[in-house]
């Protein structure tokens, strides 16, 4: 049970830090763009983001599935260009989905909380537009380590999702949250439990060193 057990934790922290790690390389420069540009379009896919950061897990593992299932709308056409179910990618996906809009959403909110004279001092010290928002990326640093908690959390303990895309496989796709599922349909109760606390110290722990992050950077 314990190789199991460890097997488990290891593929949750692999899946949830794989795709935490899409979604921050990927959410943050489009929250840093949409918080200092304007453009055509900008308030719908404002709007998209806010929207996504609401939406139900489940709906996502449900999209994602029906976009890798062969069987899908776009049926044997996306299977060189995408990973296939009920495999840790297809879990990685569909996880990077559900994040992307929380770190996105909470950059941006944290990039236009800025004082918009920041960035005009210092173009007019002559930074090119690539520092500049470099710089007031930095001034909302605080806001982007929140941002990237927030993505964490909201894949790290997801049921719904992973469980539709990844299948609950033993020693391929089971990771801490369908694990607990299972073990309470039946009835060990105990060894749920035990699971639930692992979530609850990996989950505490990942964010207790985000929040370190977030001192630092609130002393520089």
């Amino acid at each position: 049970m314990g190789t199991e057990l460890l097997e488990i934790i290891l593929l949750s922290l692999r899946v949830s830090g794989i795709a935490l790690l899409f979604s921050t390389l990927i959410g943050i420069p489009v929250g840093v763009l949409m918080g200092l540009k304007r453009f055509i379009g900008r308030r719908v896919i404002v709007a998209i983001l806010y929207t996504g950061m609401g939406f139900p897990p489940v709906v996502i593992g449900l999209f994602v599935y029906m976009l890798l299932s062969r069987s899908g709308p776009l049926g044997q056409l996306n299977q060189p260009f995408f990973p296939e179910l009920f495999t840790p990618e297809a879990m990685v996906l569909a996880q990077t989905i559900i994040s992307f809009p929380l770190v996105a959403g909470f950059t941006m909110a944290a990039v236009m909380g800025v004082d918009p004279q920041l960035r005009q001092q210092v173009v007019s010290l002559g930074a090119t537009p690539r520092q500049a928002a470099m710089t007031v990326l930095r001034e909302a640093r605080v806001g982007v380590i929140v941002s990237i908690i927030a993505g964490f959390g909201s894949i790290i303990s997801e049921v719904g999702a992973v469980m539709l895309v990844g299948g609950n496989i033993e020693g391929r796709t089971r990771v801490l949250t369908t694990a607990i599922v299972l073990e309470t349909r039946k009835g060990n109760f105990e060894l749920a439990l035990a699971l639930g606390a692992v979530l609850l110290g990996l989950s505490f722990v990942a964010n207790l060193a985000m929040m370190k992050l977030q001192g630092r950077a609130l002393e520089e």
